[in-house]
Parts: structure tokens; sequence; C-alpha cells
């Protein structure tokens, strides 16, 4: 027998404006994750931090779809992953692993965002990571940093190879594993994935024509690319692309919203 949704009533009206921003925001992109088809199933997890000084966050109820997710029924968390409060949903406290070590040690780590594409997943397994061979890679590929595969990540204290491994950096590939990314807003975050999945899609395909038959750019304009990225891609984020995505989503079905 199929499980039907429950409703979750009056969360609007218990949380701050500023949550409840937060909360529209990581709905939206639950939804763009699954329009996009980088979803897998219910695993993975994008993750958001709550304004205030009690070190809370926004993520999955662990039994929905990403398709399903809505701005109310967002579970409010600790540092350690459990609830805060009462929820109606479970949670899975084994997969803010990586999430809660890298919200906890960068102030700037507003939203984390981790998937399991095939692409993603591809690119993680090859030798030479990132390559700089679209235009789409060269934007991000200098913010890519790289964490070794240590088996599902359920132990506690790989947390501080994690928060080392990606410094000061706003995305990695986790070796073997998929991919993730950092950023000072929703928005920011979710548009650092889209041109990181992006990039690892379109070097899947290039490689199906065999290392020979690869164009590799000029010298020097992966480097002036990048810095092109690193200063472009965050207004690009937060004043275009993003409203833009909203409006795409409100048009397909609003109930994120909700």
């Amino acid at each position: 027998m199929a499980t039907q949704l429950k409703p979750v009533a009056g969360v609007k009206d218990q949380v701050s404006p500023e949550e409840w921003a937060i909360r529209v925001d990581l709905a939206a992109s639950y939804r763009l994750v699954a329009m996009y088809g980088w979803d897998d199933i219910i695993f993975t997890h994008l993750s958001a931090r709550v304004p205030g000084p009690e070190h809370h966050f926004l993520i999955n109820p662990y039994n929905l779809m990403f398709e399903e997710i809505t701005a109310s029924s967002l579970v409010k968390i600790d540092v350690h992953g459990n609830p805060v409060g009462e929820t109606l949903y479970m949670v899975n406290p084994a997969g803010f692993t990586i999430h809660s070590a890298i919200h906890m040690a960068r102030d700037d780590a507003h939203a984390v965002m981790h998937v399991h594409t095939k692409a993603g997943q591809a690119v993680s397994a090859q030798a030479a990571g990132l390559m700089p061979l679209t235009q789409t890679a060269m934007l991000i590929r200098e913010e890519v940093a790289y964490h070794e595969y240590e088996g599902v990540a359920t132990d506690l204290e790989e947390r501080e190879r994690l928060v080392a491994d990606i410094g000061s950096k706003d995305a990695m590939i986790l070796r073997n594993h998929g991919t993730l990314t950092v950023g000072k807003t929703v928005a920011d975050c979710f548009i650092k994935l889209y041109f990181l999945e992006r990039a690892c899609e379109a070097q899947v395909m290039a490689l199906t024509a065999g290392p020979g038959g690869l164009y590799n750019p000029p010298q020097g304009t992966p480097e002036k690319a990048a810095g092109q990225g690193k200063y472009g891609l965050g207004m690009v984020a937060e004043k275009l692309a993003w409203p833009a995505l909203l409006r795409k989503l409100d048009r397909l079905d609003p109930s994120f919203r909700d």
C-alpha cells in the first residue's frame, strides 16, 4: 500500500520570515534537482543553515522523493542530525555527516548540496578528475577540490578530512562517489552545482571520442576562464538565474512554496 503524504500545517507561522524564505529556496532546489534528473530516489541531501546562533539546519525528510518536498516539510535539525522539535517525518542522521562537517567548519557555508549523478560518479572515478574541456568546466574547475572515498559516510572522524580537503573551495568531487557544492546562499550553491554537473556530463560525452579525439583549449585560456567564473557566477546566480528558475517552477508546480 502506498504511503500518503501527510500535510504539514502552520510551519510558516512558527518560524521567522528569514527562515521561511530559506525553506522556500531549499524546497525549490530539491524540485530542481529532481527536474534535472540528478536525484537518487530518496538518497543524497541538500541542506541550508537556519539564521540564528543555535546552529540549526534544514534538510529533506528521508522518506520523500525530491519532487514531493515543500517548504513546510523540510526538517529542522541540530549539528548531530537530530530533529529540533516535533516533525511528522523521519530524517537520516548519517546523511548529514558530510554536510555538518562543512557547515560547522565554514561560516560562509550557508548551503551544501551533494548528489550522486551518473556523470558525476563517472568523473569521480576518472584519474584526471574534471578536465578543462568545455567553457562550463573551465569556469568552475579551479574551485573543485577532491576527497578520497572512505566508504559510506557514517564515520564522524571523516569530517575532519573532508574539511581539510575542501579548504576554502566551493566545490568538491568525492572520489568514486559523487559531487558536492557549497554556497553563501541556496541560489549560489545550486548554480555551482549546475555548472559542476553540466561540466561532468559534457566530459563523459567528450571522452567517448577517446583521448586522441579531444581538442584542448589554448594555453592560458582555462586560467582566464577560471578567473571569470570566480567573480561572475555569484552575481549570475543571485540576480539572474535563480529568479528565472523560480519562475519556471511556479509555472510547472508552485507547491514547493507550501
